[in-house]
């Protein structure tokens, strides 16, 4: 690629993808509302709000892919999730739109489906059950990218990405961690297929304790080599929650016991 855009490049998975992705074009466009550390080599730095419609256009014209990390991250008051998240996500696809589709990749999240109790083995087809106001805004990016593979042909995999942090802190990590290495390596897929369409790709690394299923991803080429097992004897370690605990009963873990916050005006 000539140009690849990442955006929420100032947050922790923008942070620890920009190096790791470096290889993959000649400019690495990042972007953010917050300010980005100064650019590398083969980077550039356009800061922009996802809310801003024309802001957006221009952050998308002369790239050939997408990374869209940006948005907001966590359980936050409606106002703050639908700009950055709901708004921003249509600004982004319509940007798409106009400047050719460029293939993108939407980070969703485990949380669409945080609901389920850590019984249930699922798979890509299983109905959403959302856990927070969060959750509610990946699944409407779903939605959207879905709508504009239809009507447009808007290429997009929709990543749930499991938690991608450095290792896993407790139990319920040790099914849904994501190794950096692993995600770099599909993002590496996504981009090199010939024919995407609108994959739904669990995030997730070979954990021996597993709750989604990627077989239905074969096609793509993408195998994750590390593992969450080289850390389950220090989280065990730990002490066990109480059998109701969020962490421990369902999917989404403490998402699901988030209030619904409010904005300090309202």
């Amino acid at each position: 690629m000539k140009r690849l855009l990442i955006t929420g490049a100032a947050g922790g998975l923008g942070r620890t993808m920009r190096h790791r992705l470096a290889h993959m074009a000649e400019i690495i466009r990042l972007s953010d509302i917050a300010e980005i550390d100064a650019p590398g080599p083969n980077e550039e730095v356009m800061r922009c709000d996802l809310a801003d419609a024309d802001a957006v256009m221009r952050l998308v014209e002369g790239c050939d892919g997408i990374v869209h990390f940006g948005g907001v991250s966590l359980e936050s008051p409606f106002q703050t999730i639908l700009n950055g998240n709901i708004v921003g996500t249509y600004n982004l696809y319509e940007a798409a739109r106009a400047h050719g589709c460029p293939r993108i990749l939407f980070a969703s999240s485990n949380h669409v489906v945080g609901f389920y109790p850590q019984d249930r083995h699922l798979t890509a087809t299983d109905p959403m059950k959302p856990d927070s106001l969060y959750a509610v805004s990946k699944c409407f990016g779903e939605a959207l990218a879905s709508l504009y593979h239809d009507k447009f042909g808007q290429e997009t995999a929709i990543v749930r990405i499991g938690s991608c942090f450095e290792k896993p802190t407790n139990r319920r990590m040790l099914a849904t961690w994501f190794a950096a290495d692993d995600f770099a390596a599909l993002i590496e897929r996504i981009f090199a297929v010939p024919r995407l369409g609108l994959p739904i790709i669990w995030g997730v690394s070979e954990n021996a304790q597993m709750w989604w299923n990627n077989d239905a991803i074969g096609w793509l080429g993408w195998q994750p080599k590390d593992s969450s097992d080289r850390f389950r004897d220090a989280v065990e370690a730990t002490p066990m929650p109480a059998p109701d605990d969020p962490t421990v009963r369902w999917q989404g873990g403490g998402f699901c016991a988030e209030p619904i916050y409010k904005d300090k005006t309202e």
